[in-house]
């Protein structure tokens, strides 16, 4: 009882010393501006205020700070998944050819000293003269008769060729001879058989993906590396194909005779090789038929009435 009543008194004496003070000030106050003197004012606690200044710069420079931590930190992010990005359709076929290639670098044995033949610029002539420009190339020269001559996949509009020396010496063939070869690989390319063998399921949502975080999905690669070896080594191109390749070289030489014999007896000469050399009877497996590439080339009869 007697504590209540103690809190009680001091709650009424503290009301009232402050109520004594602000009166205090305001008779101050008045008997001031009575004598023309500056009323009172309260003083101004600059330590304060330099504190809050300080405080609102820190918390902004804490900010900007954060901001910039933060996008570093995106951009490690995006660096780190960006690792994992697998190349999009316009790189894939470039990237995966050549792997191919050293893949299969003692089968085809390119890693040897090469001739030279001056063929880079004998093809780039040769397509100008068809007025085909701006295509990118790589003519790989290799040392075996397995591979005679092929077109690998490669970026838009540039071309991985393949030709075997054995073969072109075996056949004795000019500069403008192998242009044509080339031509035709090149044509293959154009209609997208090799791709279309190779493309197998699933490789289309593959391509141009991410594999962070995820399994990496080595079965389809090796799929895709057996497609071309199979195509390659083995299957080649059907008659369909062949043809379709074969009409096409057909219009567009006719109205240059030098091309068109160069590749009608160029066709002859391969058609002699297959029948008479053992080492090249594979390539009618690749390559459906040189004869009836003849017989396709041959300007047809018109019958007597």
């Amino acid at each position: 009882m007697k504590k209540a009543l103690l809190i009680t008194l001091f709650i009424l004496f503290a009301a009232s010393s402050s109520a004594q003070v602000v009166a205090a000030n305001e008779k101050s106050s008045k008997d001031n501006e009575e004598k023309g003197l500056e009323p009172m004012v309260a003083p101004v606690d600059f330590d304060k205020i330099k504190d809050v200044i300080q405080n609102d710069r820190l918390g902004s420079e804490v900010v900007k700070k954060t901001e910039v931590i933060k996008k570093k930190q995106q951009k490690r992010a995006v660096k780190k998944v960006g690792k994992y990005n697998i190349p999009d359709s316009d790189e894939f076929w470039s990237f995966f050819s050549e792997y191919w290639l050293v893949k299969n670098a003692t089968v085809l044995k390119w890693d040897f000293k090469k001739p030279d033949y001056g063929l880079d610029e004998s093809f780039k002539s040769f397509l100008e003269s068809l007025g085909i420009f701006e295509v990118r190339y790589k003519i790989l020269l290799v040392n075996t008769p397995d591979v005679t001559h092929f077109a690998l996949p490669s970026n838009e509009d540039e071309y991985i060729f393949l030709l075997s020396v054995p073969f072109i010496r075996t056949l004795d063939l000019s500069k403008l001879e192998i242009s044509l070869l080339l031509f035709e690989d090149y044509l293959r390319v154009k209609y997208g058989y090799f791709k279309n063998y190779a493309s197998v399921p699933g490789l289309e949502n593959f391509i141009g993906g991410n594999f962070y975080q995820k399994d990496f999905n080595v079965n389809l690669l090796e799929k895709v590396a057996r497609k071309y070896d199979e195509i390659i080594f083995d299957k080649g191109f059907n008659f369909q194909q062949q043809f379709n390749v074969t009409s096409r070289m057909n219009a567009m030489l006719k109205s240059n005779t030098k091309l068109w014999n160069g590749y009608y007896l160029m066709i002859g000469k391969i058609d002699n090789l297959v029948k008479t050399n053992f080492l090249y009877q594979k390539y009618l497996k690749i390559y459906p038929s040189p004869e009836l590439q003849l017989s396709w080339l041959r300007p047809k009869r018109k019958k007597v009435l």
